[in-house]
């Protein structure tokens, strides 16, 4: 499908003592990109439940026309220094509109 189709759901897990920090900081990475991308639309979800002292978070970015390669590798690029605040990696998943 056309580049059209498709949105980036990136998820990872945060440790709980870390959550409110890094919370501050995926917003101000995700209004960033927003304001350099006009019309980019992220958003900034975590499962209700923790696995102890440990939450899930996705981050979704959508926008009119597709969230095409370069931007992925923006999106990728504006978030690498906040990995070492993550347990573990940050996994990319791309969907496309049906």
């Amino acid at each position: 499908m056309a580049a059209s189709q498709r949105e980036i759901y990136v998820y990872y897990r945060v440790g709980a003592a870390d959550a409110d920090a890094l919370a501050d900081r995926v917003r101000a990475l995700q209004a960033g990109l927003c304001e350099r991308h006009p019309g980019l639309q992220a958003r900034l979800l975590r499962r209700p439940v923790a696995e102890g002292a440990v939450q899930t978070w996705m981050e979704v970015y959508a926008i009119a026309g597709g969230v095409g390669e370069e931007l992925q590798r923006a999106i990728d690029a504006a978030a690498e220094p906040l990995s070492s605040a993550m347990q573990g990696p940050r996994h990319v998943e791309v969907f496309e509109a049906l």
